[in-house]
Formats: structure tokens, sequence, C-alpha cells
């Protein structure tokens, strides 16, 4: 598994996350879903989900789970970004995506994909990614079929009851499956 770190455009770092970034990338998973600071990016939560959007125990199991990997990203030495990438049967699962919102709107989010993409194909020679989207959240589904992702329609019901995956603020939330070929 290549985990040295590839220097692109833009002055970012790709790396597989360790134990010591668990913190940082707690703090920017938050920061990016959650709360008022998630505001300040597109990407916000905050109005259908309240509570967490993982915790610290929850990115370690991420980063030791075997044919995973988070793909922490970094400017200027801080973290400014990450993804998890999951080899599963014969696609790879794409999820826990999170960029700074002071950085969203420019751009960060189509070369994090793309590095992404790249590094399952890499890795495990995937010919699909998935993801599941909260399917409430038309704006973010939509970003992602610019991105050539295509919406399959099926549906798996949100975790309710379970406040590790947030406070439901209506009763019509669940995940619909985003499919790409690779």
């Amino acid at each position: 598994m290549d985990t040295a770190p590839r220097p692109t455009p833009g002055e970012l770092t790709f790396r597989d996350a360790t134990a010591a970034d668990v913190d940082a990338l707690v703090v920017l998973i938050e920061s990016a879903y959650r709360g008022d600071s998630s505001r300040t990016g597109w990407t916000t939560e905050a109005d259908i989900l309240e509570g967490q959007r993982t915790d610290p125990q929850g990115v370690v199991d991420v980063i030791n789970a075997p044919a995973s990997r988070l793909l922490t990203v970094e400017r200027d030495g801080a973290i400014v970004a990450c993804c998890q990438l999951e080899h599963r049967d014969d696609h790879v699962y794409f999820g826990m995506f999170a960029v700074s919102p002071a950085l969203q709107g420019a751009g960060l989010g189509k070369v994090i994909i793309a590095e992404a993409e790249r590094t399952a194909r890499g890795t495990w020679g995937a010919r699909e990614m998935h993801m599941t989207v909260i399917s409430v959240r038309e704006d973010l589904i939509a970003w992602y079929e610019r991105r050539g992702y295509r919406r399959t329609g099926k549906m798996t019901p949100f975790p309710y009851g379970d406040e590790r995956f947030g406070i439901p603020q209506r009763d019509d939330l669940q995940f619909e499956l985003l499919v790409k070929d690779l």
C-alpha cells in the first residue's frame, strides 16, 4: 500500500491517516457537517441533523479497518480534508468526506474526489465507487451527479435512535446509493 505523501496542484498532500490525526479529523468532520461552523460551507447538515457526525472511536475504526484507508489531505501542514475508501467485494465505498468549510466552493472537493477515484483504481483495481447520501440533500446529490455519479433509487433507512449518527430534525431521512463506473 502506497502511503507516501503525494503533492498535487495547489500544494496539497494526500496521505493515509494515522492515530495521531484522530482529534484533528474529528474536528474537521464535525465542522463540515454540524453546528454553526458548518454553515460557513455548503455541505452542512445542521438543518436536518443535530449532535455528532462522528467521534474519535469512529475515526479510529475507519483507520484500523481492513481493506480501508482514511485519505487525509493537508495544505501547509494542516489537515483540510479527508475521505474514507473501503474495498468491498467488487467496488470501493467512498465515505466520511469532509472539506474544511472555509475552503468549500473553491474546487478542492473535485480534486479530492478525483484522487480518491484514482486511489481506488490503483490500490484495489476497483471498477466502481459507491457512496450513500441522505436523500433530502438534493444540492449535494447534484454535485456528485456532475462528477459522474448516478442515483440508483436504492434506499436504506436512516438509523433513527442511534445518536452516533446524529439527532434527526425530521422524520423522512434515508440514504440513497450513488454509483460511478471507474
